[in-house]
């Protein structure tokens, strides 16, 4: 398993934010609840990532 920094951390958490974002609302567009659920899915899997390279941080 391949350590990552902090930064990078923050970073993956932002970029799946993001992506989670568009998820949710394409599906909200075509009526998709199926990619809205993923897209929610996704925006919390980036909450969780940023919060762990803030937490790592912190403790360095």
């Amino acid at each position: 398993m391949a350590r990552t920094t902090p930064d990078e951390d923050r970073l993956r958490g932002a970029g799946d934010k993001l992506k989670g974002r568009l998820k949710d609302a394409g599906g909200a567009v075509s009526g998709d609840r199926d990619l809205q659920a993923e897209g929610r899915a996704d925006q919390a899997k980036g909450t969780f990532k940023e919060k762990k390279g803030l937490l790592r941080k912190l403790f360095r």
